[in-house]
């Protein structure tokens, strides 16, 4: 029975001896699970199939159709065109010019009160005639000293004086003749004169009032040339075209037409309207086209190089408009610049970067990249 005892303690004892190892490696558990789930991983797997590249929209570029033109309003200005003001302060006394005068070079348009400016010159010429008498009368007696020198009747010192006040009183004679014309020419700025001749387009200021120096009175226009004026979005569609390609004609009476040539671009856009503001000179223009008349001009968009796609084409490139070209050959696309004349909610205009018969993207340009490849989708008529 004794044997019998001792056996089941040891039995009990092994049991127990299972069960805390049991209990110890509890925590291991999922450890074990993880490392078990990734040796299982490591096995091999098959590869995933390429995704197949995406179809994507076109256009073929054909070339603008002839004789298609664009009309683009403006107005009628002076060539030559100047704001004209008095070269000194002063109460305006009187102003016989008005708008719409026609006027000749050199006559008076208006005057400033001049009584204190002629006080001026006429004490200018006082002092200039004091000056004068006194230089005579130094003059005269260094001749004197320089007569009495030899004989030894005057000292070295007394012909030095003389010929110092002489030197004194003509540099103070110079002085006031420049005063003189000083003032003279202040007399002269009171009478406003037009410079050129030509018509009166603006009056800023009337009788009575008190302008400064500098200040617009009126604005004088030359009346023997015209320009138009535009402000355009697209001012490569003007530098595109041959200098003399324009035709102008008045809106209030389109029978009266006149031809233009291209005068001049403005560099930068304003910065309110985002436009170009371009010069055309128009060639003898009729009179009817006077300052101020509204009139159209017209574009013509004939030239074979320019194409007219969709406005969906557009991306960028290194700040620069861009477009997508299909190669359906290698099956990619690639992003090229162009230069664009004019566009408008839905067009483009393109003037260089593209050739007739190539492809070019209409839909998804934003998630494309350059070299993708891709296949060729449904082609946009």
């Amino acid at each position: 029975m004794t044997d019998s005892f001792t056996g089941l303690v040891k039995q009990a004892a092994d049991h127990l001896i299972d069960a805390q190892r049991l209990i110890t490696l509890l925590p291991l558990l999922p450890c074990m699970v993880v490392i078990a789930l990734s040796l299982t991983a490591c096995g091999p797997r098959d590869p995933l199939p390429p995704a197949p590249p995406r179809p994507v929209k076109f256009i073929t570029v054909k070339p603008a159709l002839h004789g298609q033109q664009v009309q683009m309003t403006g107005d009628i200005h002076a060539h030559d065109e100047t704001s004209l003001g008095f070269r000194l302060d002063g109460r305006i006394l009187t102003r016989p010019a008005e708008v719409g005068d026609r006027v000749d070079a050199g006559q008076v348009l208006a005057t400033l009160e001049s009584s204190t400016t002629a006080n001026a010159l006429r004490s200018a010429m006082a002092d200039t005639d004091s000056a004068r008498a006194t230089e005579r009368v130094a003059a005269l007696n260094l001749h004197r000293m320089k007569q009495l020198m030899p004989s030894g009747a005057i000292a070295r010192a007394q012909l030095d004086s003389a010929q110092s006040d002489w030197q004194s009183a003509a540099a103070h004679l110079q002085s006031s003749e420049a005063a003189l014309n000083s003032a003279q020419e202040n007399l002269r700025w009171t009478q406003l004169t037009a410079p050129f001749s030509g018509v009166i387009t603006a009056v800023s200021a009337s009788a009575g009032q008190v302008v400064s120096t500098g200040q617009t009175v009126m604005s004088l226009a030359s009346g023997a040339r015209r320009d138009v004026v535009l402000d355009v979005p697209f001012p490569a569609a003007f530098s595109s075209l041959p200098s003399d390609a324009f035709r102008v004609t008045l809106l209030s009476s389109p029978a009266i037409t006149a031809q233009a040539h291209l005068r001049d671009i403005s560099p930068q856009a304003d910065p309110q309207t985002r436009t170009w503001r371009v010069r055309l000179t128009l060639d003898d223009p009729p009179p009817a086209m006077l300052l101020g008349a509204s009139v159209s001009v017209a574009l013509p968009e004939s030239d074979p190089r320019t194409f007219i796609l969709p406005a969906s084409v557009l991306t960028r490139l290194a700040d620069k408009p861009a477009v997508f070209v299909l190669d359906a050959q290698h099956g990619k696309v690639t992003r090229r610049t162009v230069v664009i004349s004019r566009f408008t909610a839905s067009e483009v205009y393109i003037a260089s970067g593209l050739t007739a018969g190539e492809s070019v993207v209409t839909a998804g340009v934003s998630t494309l990249r350059d070299g993708e490849a891709v296949a060729r989708g449904d082609e946009q008529p």
